[in-house]
């Protein structure tokens, strides 16, 4: 039973649409969670970059750079992603009256 639910979640998320471009707008939860994946990537990055040196291997070697290089255009996109004013952006968005 716990496969079957696991497997409709798996579904359920494969189906949501991709955005066509990130939101002007980042909450706390979205802004710790590109923290971590801003982290993982870098840390990524670093290893792919001591392995590929510690490797013998030329074609091993290169494979490893490739994701290295992979890691770091991630990092870099993501950075391009946050460089709005996201207070202003912010201020923008109408506010409920309670």
């Amino acid at each position: 039973m716990h496969s079957q639910q696991m497997n409709q979640a798996q579904m359920s998320a494969q189906q949501q649409p991709l955005m066509a471009k990130p939101p002007k707008v980042i909450t706390t939860k979205d802004c710790s969670y590109l923290k971590d994946e801003l982290s993982w990537e870098l840390l990524a990055m670093k290893k792919c970059h001591h392995f590929a040196q510690e490797c013998t291997d030329p074609e091993i070697r290169q494979a490893i750079d490739r994701a290295g290089q992979m890691h770091l255009r991630h990092y870099q996109m993501l950075l391009k992603h946050l460089q709005n004013n996201n207070q202003a952006e912010m201020a923008k968005v109408p506010q409920m009256q309670s």
